[in-house]
């Protein structure tokens, strides 16, 4: 049996981390270099930073937040938000990071993927999928959730696995930040769509919500912010609760 990965986020805006609902209402979540030493220490077995505005701000990520978090780390770490070239990911590589996430920039230049995959290796590059189902259709959203494409997710997530990519980090927006369970149908049919890992991502409530994902929804991993920012549940807890429920997790 897979090790199942148990995966934190910290949202960044203004060098803060942050939460929302379904994208919107961003409140304050703590210091992000704080955070990082925290779930660190209670066994988080990786670490995801995304810099939520660097896309439609149109600037570069905070790099020296990068380090200072890098600095605390023991597990691998994955930074996104506005990268849109090699020189980007091999100054995040330097800065710590392990991985880079890429998003909008992989949508609108798909051959990006590839080019970054020959460059640093598809264990390094990992395709997030910001989703949202209307009438019944997923679709692939951009800039933060703010812009529509009339991409469909299983297709996109297949032609980014064909380029190159080493992971795929699915949210879907329509359960995000509501804490009432993962979109296990569109995670499940991503994960029997693709062979590489699926993170999920979105709807992170309670211990139960993840044993769901990451058995019945397929997921390799599950990704979550506020439930852990606001101490609501411990990783500690929820890895004991994940064996108790048969999963194979790292405690």
């Amino acid at each position: 049996m897979l090790t199942k990965r148990i995966i934190p986020c910290l949202d960044i805006r203004d060098g803060r981390t942050v939460k929302g609902i379904n994208f919107e209402s961003i409140r304050d979540a703590g210091d992000p270099v704080e955070l990082a030493r925290l779930y660190a220490e209670q066994g988080a077995d990786e670490l995801v930073f995304l810099d939520i505005t660097a896309t439609v701000e149109k600037r570069t990520l905070f790099y020296d937040l990068v380090e200072r978090i890098g600095a605390q780390l023991n597990i691998p770490f994955t930074v996104g938000g506005g990268i849109s070239s090699k020189a980007d990911v091999s100054r995040l590589l330097q800065a710590g990071a392990e991985k880079v996430s890429i998003n909008s920039a992989a949508v609108r230049d798909p051959a990006r993927i590839k080019e970054l995959a020959g460059e640093f290796g598809s264990q390094c590059v990992v395709v997030a999928i910001d989703t949202k189902c209307i009438d019944g259709e997923w679709y692939v959203f951009l800039d933060g959730g703010r812009t529509k494409t009339e991409r469909r997710t299983l297709d996109w997530a297949r032609e980014a696995e064909s380029l190159g990519a080493g992971e795929i980090l699915l949210t879907s927006m329509n359960h995000d930040g509501t804490k009432d369970g993962f979109a296990l149908e569109i995670t499940r049919a991503v994960s029997r769509s693709v062979d590489i890992p699926v993170i999920a991502s979105g709807g992170a409530g309670k211990p139960q919500h993840f044993v769901e994902v990451l058995s019945e929804g397929g997921a390799d991993a599950a990704l979550a912010a506020s439930i852990f920012h606001y101490q609501e549940i411990t990783i500690p807890e929820l890895k004991r609760n994940l064996r108790e429920s048969g999963l194979c997790v790292r405690l």
